[in-house]
C-alpha cells in the first residue's frame, strides 16, 4: 500500500488539506478592523464574525475521500474515481474560499496566506496519483492479456 507512489501522494494531500483546516487562510482588511479568515470562519480576534461551518464539511469530506482512496488500493478504477471527485470538491473548494472572502464584507483587502495553495497543491498531487494508478492498471491489464 505505502510503497505504491501514487499512495504517497494521496497521504501529502491528505496532511495538506489538514493543515487547511489549522492555518489562517487570509487576513481580511475591512472598515479599519483586521479579520483573520481560517476554516472555522472569519474571526475578529477570537469572535467568530461569519461561520465557517461549510468549509470545515467540505475540506473534512476530502479529506475522508483521500482516505478512502488509500485503503481501496485493489481497486484502482474506484480509487481513480474518488479521486476525480476529490479534485472536484477541491475546486469547489476555491469557489467557497472567494465566497467567504469577498461576499463577507465591502471596501475590503485580502492578504491571502500559504494555505490557500494547498487545494491546488493537492490537486496536482491527485493528478500525478491518478496518472500513477492508470499506468499500474495498463500494466495489470497487459499481463492479463499474456497468460
Amino acid at each position: 500500500m505505502v510503497q505504491r507512489i501514487q499512495t504517497v501522494y494521496i497521504l501529502i494531500s491528505i496532511f495538506l488539506m489538514g493543515l487547511g483546516l489549522m492555518l489562517p487562510l487570509a487576513e481580511i482588511s475591512a472598515n479599519g478592523e483586521l479579520f483573520l479568515f481560517k476554516a472555522a470562519g472569519i474571526l475578529k480576534g477570537e469572535e467568530v464574525v461569519f461561520s465557517g461551518l461549510p468549509l470545515q464539511l467540505f475540506i473534512g469530506i476530502i479529506i475522508l475521500i483521500h482516505i478512502i482512496a488509500v485503503f481501496s488500493h485493489k481497486k484502482r478504477i474506484r480509487q481513480m474515481r474518488l479521486l476525480v471527485f476529490a479534485i472536484i470538491l477541491m475546486l469547489g473548494l476555491f469557489g467557497l474560499f472567494y465566497y467567504f472572502a469577498y461576499a463577507s464584507f465591502e471596501n475590503q483587502a485580502i492578504a491571502f496566506k500559504i494555505a490557500t495553495v494547498f487545494p491546488f497543491v493537492a490537486i496536482i498531487l491527485d493528478y500525478l496519483a491518478i496518472r500513477n494508478i492508470g499506468k499500474d492498471e495498463a500494466l495489470v491489464r497487459s499481463l492479463d492479456r499474456i497468460r
